[in-house]
């Protein structure tokens, strides 16, 4: 088992680390990670680990295992064998990267507050992320969106943590937001990331730890995706 160091504290840039195993395609599982693991619309960290002789293997992604439930750390093509099992690393995460994933994550945690319909989508970027919902008449505009939106922004709520147990869940199913995702279950609890008082909903990815550092961002684009499905996507104003 991989410990999960990204759910504690989202702000780690490097940390050390023993490699566990080295799998046949060159994915390399460690004791424990900073690299978050692609999933709940969020891109797994690139970076690289650096070895006790100062050498780099170079990872572009990272994911889990369908099979084993392992954490896979995926080197790129043409630096396999240049870890073994049994290696102290220095894990090192692409932070510029990460972290506009951390303030996007968070704005769409606010954007789903703004836009009080059921999830059915989303995908986070460096760049534009996107949340899709299921909303019978839409009766708003971009402006209006992005007014609201940086409203809660600016009100600089703080971004908290706590652990719930699966039965706990289990009793408030109006937590969950998204239809088609369900939060990540088997180790008996489930993570709650709450917005100050505006908003809380499970969640296992990265966040900042106050809203201000969000930013300016604004809604670009609202996309009919079908009978009842708009697409809201946003991007960073600077």
């Amino acid at each position: 088992m991989t410990e999960e160091l990204f759910r504690q504290d989202a702000y780690l840039t490097t940390c050390d680390a023993t490699v566990l195993a080295v799998n046949d395609d060159g994915s390399i599982i460690l004791d424990r990670t900073i690299f978050y693991i692609t999933g709940g619309g969020q891109p797994g960290d690139s970076g690289y680990l650096e070895k006790q002789d100062g050498s780099h293997i170079d990872i572009v992604t990272t994911r889990k295992d369908r099979k084993t439930g392992a954490l896979l750390h995926l080197a790129q093509d043409g630096q396999d064998g240049k870890v073994n099992a049994g290696d102290k690393v220095t894990c090192h995460i692409n932070w510029e990267t990460r972290y506009k994933y951390m303030r996007h994550h968070t704005a769409l945690h606010l954007l789903s507050v703004v836009v009080p319909f059921a999830v059915t989508g989303g995908q986070i970027g460096a760049v534009e992320s996107r949340l899709d919902f299921n909303i019978p008449d839409p009766d708003f505009d971009k402006e209006g969106l992005t007014e609201k939106l940086m409203a809660l922004i600016n009100q600089d709520h703080a971004v908290t943590m706590r652990w719930i147990t699966d039965e706990e869940m289990d009793a408030q199913p109006e937590l969950v937001k998204t239809m088609a995702v369900q939060p990540p279950r088997g180790s008996g609890k489930v993570r709650l990331v709450a917005i100050g008082d505006v908003d809380l909903q499970p969640c296992g990815g990265t966040h900042v730890k106050q809203t201000s550092e969000i930013g300016s961002v604004a809604v670009t684009k609202i996309e009919n995706k079908g009978k009842q499905n708009r697409r809201i996507r946003i991007r960073f104003v600077d």
